[in-house]
């Protein structure tokens, strides 16, 4: 789970790999002065999505040239920190019937772990992209992004996001969905059309209503229609409803997807170019555009964006968790004692117990996200806060980032559900257990919700032990506190940690 959480120096290197459905790309930038400079940049067809079944099996070629071109990216990094590298994974991972099987040797050949997220988290590193490559002003824009498994919807003002969407339409989909036998005709692509277009209405009439001054559209597949339009390689024209129309015709005259040649068509986009071009062509009737413009930045700079903002301190995650605690009606000022006190068991114990700084930004979302589940029921609510964080749309999370806290919010009381703990990647293992044995000693000592500091709590760890020492008489006046501590005791017994309270 990648981050940059310390402090970014000038003249490090970053890098933002996008493990997209048609082609994985790596952007490396060195920091300086504030500003990232691209430095390098490998873009590889791997056409992933052609790999996919209808199951969520991924066939072994596939497989292999994922592992290939990972293994590639990984030797020109092979000297940066995890810290200075994030790797997203996007549609076809998402819709993987087994994930691990195809991260765990892909995480192997690349050198570091791989985020997979969600369709709207993907649409908001898009527009952080294309918002940094074309500073946006004040003006209203949309964003489209035509990827092979997936298109994703932006309206944005400035560099925000105002609206995003994801759909599961893409180049490589479309064209085995609507062509899978080769044939282009007119009569297929208008019913093509009209069932795409049914998908987009469910959010063409909201986009309608927010409006924008200009159209932007990230990805090969729009840039590879951009060239089209240009009539050269290299080049990029704006594509017009008039120009559209004419690629349109073009691909039903020329009748076979494995026949089309155009001016400025790339050959290893032609497999897939009248799937881009199909979903294009609904977009701009749903939408009643115009005209858009290719992009020159996509999802990797915004990558690339986003962890400078981490490294800055400007981490739109925190925002986000805030969000969710206020959007469930969560109390505040509880969440706030919950993490102080978690923070500070953690900052005794974080050395011995090897903890980093991603695990103490964990421990604090947590904190913040314990009581969600309550907008619900009382009774269980630990377990219906797990299921709101694991489901829940929240912003700059990758889908593994938010099954960490899930865990962590649904293991916050009561005993512990070993399979649940035994089930999450190996190499998380250990800390995320420390880190809910901390979660569940500052809820414990916060039951009462009582406003009034906690004297100081002193913590020390040894082999499996954890030692808790309490002012002196401090536990005597709290008997419900010194009650739930001899019971968590039996409890973390059950992960083979033994709890151990003292007065000092």
């Amino acid at each position: 789970m990648g981050g940059t959480d310390s402090q970014l120096q000038d003249g490090e290197l970053l890098a933002a790999i996008d493990i997209g459905s048609n082609s994985f790309h790596m952007v490396v930038a060195r920091h300086s002065r504030g500003q990232l400079r691209v430095v390098d940049r490998i873009r590889e067809p791997v056409r992933m999505a052609a790999g996919l079944d209808a199951r969520g099996g991924l066939s072994a070629e596939a497989r292999q040239r994922a592992s290939d071109c990972l293994a590639r990216f990984g030797q020109r990094i092979a000297s940066l920190p995890p810290e200075r590298v994030r790797a997203i994974a996007t549609n076809t991972v998402r819709k993987l019937r087994n994930p691990q099987a195809f991260l765990v040797p892909a995480e192997t050949a690349l050198g570091h772990s791989i985020e997979v997220v969600s369709g709207r988290e993907e649409a908001r590193l898009i527009y952080l992209g294309v918002a940094q490559g074309h500073p946006p002003g004040n003006r209203k824009r949309l964003v489209i992004d035509i990827g092979g498994g997936s298109t994703e919807f932006i309206i944005g003002q400035g560099y925000e996001p105002l609206k995003r969407e994801s759909l599961q339409v893409g180049c490589v989909e479309t064209t085995r969905r609507f062509f899978a036998d080769g044939r282009i005709t007119r009569e297929r692509w208008e019913q093509a059309l009209t069932e795409i277009g049914a998908e987009f209405q469910q959010f063409a009439q909201s986009y309608a209503e927010i409006g924008w001054e200009q159209a932007l559209g990230s990805s090969g597949t729009i840039k590879a229609i951009a060239q089209i339009a240009a009539g050269r390689k290299g080049s990029s024209a704006p594509i017009t409803r008039e120009i559209l129309d004419r690629i349109v015709q073009r691909l039903v005259d020329i009748g076979r997807v494995d026949k089309i040649k155009m001016p400025g068509l790339v050959s290893e986009r032609q497999p897939v170019i009248a799937g881009g071009v199909l979903v294009l062509d609904a977009a701009f009737r749903a939408l009643g555009l115009q005209r858009i413009e290719a992009a020159r930045t996509a999802m990797r700079e915004g990558v690339l964006y986003d962890m400078l903002g981490r490294a800055r301190h400007t981490d739109p995650r925190d925002s986000s968790v805030d969000a969710l605690a206020d959007r469930y009606g969560a109390d505040r000022a509880q969440g706030r004692r919950v993490e102080a006190t978690a923070l500070q068991l953690f900052d005794q114990v974080d050395d011995a117990w090897k903890l980093g700084s991603e695990d103490r930004q964990r421990l604090g979302w947590a904190s913040r996200l314990l009581e969600i589940g309550l907008s619900i029921a009382h009774s269980q609510h630990h377990q219906h806060g797990a299921y709101l964080v694991e489901y829940s749309d929240i912003a700059g999370f990758s889908r593994q980032e938010q099954i960490y806290l899930s865990v962590l919010v649904r293991c916050q009381r009561r005993s512990l559900p070993l399979s649940l703990l035994e089930a999450q990647p190996e190499r998380i293992r250990a800390s995320q257990q420390r880190l809910i044995a901390l979660l569940r000693i500052a809820a414990l000592l916060h039951r009462s919700h009582d406003a009034s500091p906690l004297p100081p709590v002193v913590a020390s760890v040894a082999d499996h032990r954890l030692r808790l020492a309490f002012a002196q008489g401090y536990l005597a006046a709290h008997p419900l506190t010194l009650h739930d501590l001899e019971t968590e005791a039996d409890y973390l017994a059950a992960i083979g940690l033994r709890l151990e309270v003292e007065a000092s």
